[in-house]
């Protein structure tokens, strides 16, 4: 009952709307009934009636929660007593940690060492007695390879993450949450995708009772699996991935969620991952939400999906578990994609008022240097430097552009496709 062969795409779903209703039944009293919060701002914006759905405010802060528990609470008392192994990075594993505290199971989650220390500790937290944090490997490969062989030589059972029907079935009830909460069909659901779970279990859930309802599911540009299999017609490996987006960069899409969402057929969106890091600022400043990556996937979704006006819009958070640390490179991320922040390499004449020079006349009056650094000194008459500047007005870089090649003072821009680009932010 745990995979999908990649060619079975018609006939039965291997989830149904049943299995969704059985285990919110199931989660009754077990997980909050997340909010369903109007959003102003991106009302104002698109014309339309837009609602968030908070599941950022779960105890384990993401919706992860209800397929952990609606899995690991149909384990036979056979496997419960053989225990459960999971792999995560983070919020898998806390909503893995919290079912096994929940239903008295003992499990073993397996992270990578790039695991930050606060999501590890939220895990403990959560797992308390019932949990024990398995680090290894510098990967979330490696630390998933080494949970399947510890299953494999203990017969724990593995929890998987979105791949299996228990798991998306719980992943589903967030659909008959909004629905309920509305009081009638949203015209559109934006639901963001990793593996997949989230929109399988919604898009079976909304086929029988929001039949309707238009389901865009977002997937961050760099790590757009599901599309791939789409297009592919199977799940395919990617050959290489943007991590930043760590709750939604999954290499290939499940076997299942593949074959429900080539199926019901949900209108695929990719957003670029500096548009997503513009709308984790945008929804701390204006909302006060602590958003994830991936949970500002939907949202971001907005500024390239045309809504109609008035339609009802309800766009899901699937999480807020964000490293404080992390700010500065969302920061510069945002930035760059807005067109503000640009990177030069600039050969200085080694004499007097060189700089002075550059800043009377390339700069403009509301732009500023954010970042300078020499990169060497190549010989007594010109020192090279690479000039992070950050424009008061994103059109005005023709402009700087003008001054600089009337300059006697030589520059050259980084591009931002580069590795050196890519290593700076």
């Amino acid at each position: 009952m745990s995979h999908l062969p990649v060619d079975a795409i018609r006939g039965p779903l291997p989830v149904t709307a049943y299995d969704v209703d059985a285990a919110a039944s199931r989660l009754a009293g077990v997980i909050n009934d997340t909010p369903l919060q109007y959003a102003e701002r991106l009302s104002a914006a698109t014309g339309a009636e837009v609602w968030l759905k908070r599941e950022d405010l779960q105890p384990v802060r993401s919706y992860k929660i209800r397929g952990a528990y609606n899995f690991i609470a149909q384990l036979s008392e056979e496997e419960r007593q053989a225990g459960v192994i999971a792999a995560s990075a983070g919020n898998h594993g806390q909503g893995v940690a919290m079912a096994c505290a929940a239903l008295g199971i003992k499990g073993r989650i397996f992270v990578p060492s790039t695991t930050p220390r606060q999501k590890r500790d939220r895990m403990r937290h959560f797992g308390r007695e019932f949990v024990e944090l398995v680090v290894v490997g510098d990967s979330y490969d490696e630390a998933s390879a080494a949970a399947k062989a510890a299953a494999e030589e203990t017969g724990a059972v593995v929890v998987a993450a979105f791949d299996d029907t228990r798991t998306i079935a719980g992943q589903g009830t967030v659909a008959k949450e909004v629905v309920e909460q509305l009081g009638r069909e949203p015209d559109r659901m934006i639901i963001p995708v990793g593996g997949g779970g989230l929109l399988a279990g919604c898009l079976v859930w909304l086929n029988a009772y929001s039949p309707t309802t238009q389901v865009l599911a977002v997937e961050p540009t760099g790590a757009a699996s599901m599309a791939a299999a789409l297009d592919a017609g199977r799940p395919t490996t990617l050959a290489r991935i943007d991590t930043f987006v760590d709750g939604a960069a999954v290499r290939r899409a499940g076997d299942i969620t593949y074959g429900i969402a080539a199926q019901l057929n949900p209108h695929m969106v990719s957003v670029p991952e500096g548009a997503i890091c513009s709308e984790m600022l945008e929804l701390y400043q204006t909302e006060g939400i602590i958003a994830e990556p991936a949970g500002a996937l939907g949202t971001a979704a907005l500024r390239q999906v045309k809504a109609n006006p008035g339609e009802v819009v309800v766009v899901v958070v699937t999480g807020g578990n964000n490293d404080v640390s992390r700010y500065a490179e969302i920061v510069e991320r945002s930035l760059v994609y807005e067109g503000r922040k640009h990177y030069f390499l600039v050969n200085f004449p080694q004499e007097p008022g060189a700089l002075r020079r550059f800043l009377d006349e390339v700069l403009g009056p509301e732009d500023d240097i954010t970042h300078f650094e020499y990169v060497k000194r190549s010989n007594r008459e010109m020192g090279p430097a690479l000039v992070g500047i950050e424009l008061g007005d994103p059109t005005s870089l023709p402009d700087l552009m003008h001054r600089l090649d009337r300059s006697p003072i030589r520059a050259e821009p980084v591009d931002p496709d580069s590795p050196f680009y890519r290593f700076l932010i």
